[in-house]
């Protein structure tokens, strides 16, 4: 997912969440066919539960300076769960954040058979900061969250995919379906973004989207994920009853005039959708700053996952 594909925004795989795109003003992209919005919510189910989707979380481990040996038996410092190889890798960490230098090498007993490390057979060397080590069911991807590299570990056949039992939604309900006024920051502001792992995370918004709901007017900022959309994490007071209680998530496409001129920007508030955090405790969400934090209830889009 894309994130949090902003975690991975987050994530140097991805999301996230490290670096944000860049997106040129005068540059809006041709408007493509818009998904009906039943065809939307099977899509995002079936994205859940591919092999390495949300839902195949299993493991989230924190690497250190120094030398870090992964796996799944007692003798490591970074353990995978039962199942995973014994003696997965040993990884040497110099250096902390973006600067950091990752060294892989083979451990005690070796390499497992037919572990690869970004698609190809494992050796001894230099790791990127989004390396993919795969083995079996199981795969492990370095990420960045701040100033910590972590490991997020992943098997096709963590009991959270294999008994996925679908996701829920509010009706469709054309109301929540509106026309925001596009207002930009010229220059484009800071914001601070918490996570659900309390890293902080310095982005830039853009502007603001005003929109009235049930007869009151409200913003709400975003941030670019990905180029050609606008990003919404926010909360609304549904967080207490019904819907997932640290965020949600709406993509949406850029405003009719550029980010950069006054504009309209249409906002789907059926496509809300829960962040990764709503179905793993593995995942590292972002979350929302106080003025995405609404205090009115906005009874659309999905609800939360355990109920």
């Amino acid at each position: 997912m894309r994130l949090l594909r902003w975690i991975t925004a987050l994530s140097v795989m991805l999301l996230m969440v490290g670096s944000v795109a860049t997106v040129k003003a005068q540059a809006v992209s041709p408007a493509k066919p818009e998904k009906t919005l039943q065809q939307w919510r099977e899509d995002r189910a079936r994205g859940l539960q591919q092999p390495e989707g949300w839902l195949s979380l299993v493991g989230l481990e924190w690497l250190h300076e120094g030398m870090n040996t992964v796996g799944s038996a007692a003798d490591n410092s970074l353990h995978l769960p039962a199942g995973a190889p014994a003696h997965l890798a040993a990884i040497k960490q110099t250096g902390t954040g973006e600067s950091a230098k990752l060294e892989i090498s083979a451990p005690k007993d070796g390499f497992p058979a037919g572990l690869t490390i970004d698609d190809a057979a494992a050796h001894a060397g230099d790791l990127t900061q989004s390396a993919k080590l795969k083995v079996g069911t199981y795969v492990v991807l370095i990420i960045l969250r701040g100033e910590k590299l972590g490991l997020r570990v992943k098997d096709a056949n963590a009991p959270t995919r294999v008994n996925f039992h679908g996701l829920n939604w509010y009706a469709p309900n054309a109301a929540y379906r509106v026309k925001a006024k596009w207002i930009p920051y010229l220059p484009e502001h800071d914001v601070t973004v918490p996570t659900i792992i309390g890293t902080l995370s310095r982005e830039k918004t853009p502007g603001v989207a005003e929109f009235v709901l049930n007869g009151k007017t409200l913003r709400l900022e975003p941030i670019i994920e990905e180029e050609g959309e606008l990003f919404f994490i926010l909360r609304d007071t549904t967080s207490r009853t019904t819907t997932y209680g640290a965020a949600r998530f709406l993509y949406t496409g850029l405003p009719s005039n550029g980010l950069k001129q006054p504009g309209e920007l249409m906002m789907d508030f059926n496509r809300l959708q829960n962040p990764p955090c709503a179905y793993t405790a593995y995942a590292t969400c972002p979350l929302p700053w106080a003025r995405n934090r609404l205090n009115v209830a906005i009874p659309a889009g999905e609800k939360r996952y355990h109920d």
